[in-house]
């Protein structure tokens, strides 16, 4: 769904509520007898908030069985799966309420986190709804943010990670780019979609560098989600849509095929 003259009309307070990232293979079963106990961590792109078919039992959590983590526990059956990311989660929200499960009998954790804590939503609404200038003071805020104050909120969590599930696979996966840039886009100029996607890129390159350092795998979901943008004419991503808190969020193709593979090759 293109972005709309709509969009304009929508209240800011009520967008940015909506737009929280959350408003929280095969060979490998063919090897082991048993695939070992499987956690999902994180934020709405891992909870599959816009791919729909959502365990209602989650709640505000949107956990969707179209989401990668469900994908694959499926396909891989491990001995146990804890599907605890949340829509809306940031750091803290993982650090106090999804680790509970994690033991020394854990193989495998998967976590997107980190672009709640950036301000996603409040960004977004800014560059949907205003200037130019004020996207691109606001994505500055976010920058800074992202290189001063996420690389040691990240650390916090993936060393508790490291000490409840000493043994764990763990695979952080980062953000796609938003937008297909040149052409048009209606209601968001080319200056805004850079800026956007060059946030974006940012977080990824934090999230990577700390995931590193932790020993952990990283999956860049950069490579899949090309030329599936917004505005590129086949887009794995929802716009400006209803419900609203769906926007901007993966949709079922974006979570079978464009996280799904890269979470396959890091686990």
């Amino acid at each position: 769904m293109k972005l709309s003259r709509f969009a304009g009309a929508l209240s800011a307070l009520a967008l940015t509520a909506a737009l929280a990232l959350g408003g929280a293979g095969a060979a490998h079963s063919a090897e082991r007898a048993s695939t070992p106990a499987y956690t999902a961590l994180g934020d709405s792109y891992s909870s599959g908030l816009g791919a729909g078919g959502y365990d209602s039992a989650s709640g505000d959590c949107k956990r969707s069985t179209r989401s990668y983590p469900a994908l694959w526990a499926a396909a891989h059956k491990p001995s146990r799966f804890d599907f605890k990311a949340c829509s809306g989660a940031r750091t803290g929200d993982v650090l106090s309420g999804q680790l509970g499960s994690l033991n020394g009998s854990t193989g495998l954790v998967s976590i997107t986190v980190g672009g709640n804590d950036a301000g996603f939503s409040d960004t977004m609404t800014t560059c949907v709804l205003g200037s130019d200038s004020s996207c691109l003071s606001r994505i500055d805020q976010a920058r800074a943010y992202i290189r001063d104050e996420l690389p040691d909120k990240l650390d916090d969590v993936y060393s508790a990670i490291s000490d409840r599930a000493p043994h764990a696979q763990v695979v952080v996966l980062g953000y796609p780019r938003f937008y297909h840039l040149g052409g048009t886009c209606l209601g968001l100029s080319d200056t805004k979609r850079k800026a956007i996607n060059g946030a974006a890129d940012l977080i990824n390159s934090v999230t990577a560098k700390r995931a590193a350092d932790h020993g952990f795998a990283y999956g860049d979901v950069t490579t899949t989600f090309t030329g599936h943008e917004l505005c590129s004419g086949s887009a794995w991503l929802n716009s400006v849509t209803f419900p609203v808190n769906e926007s901007y969020h993966p949709t079922a193709s974006g979570q079978s095929r464009g996280y799904l593979p890269v979470f396959t090759a890091g686990a």
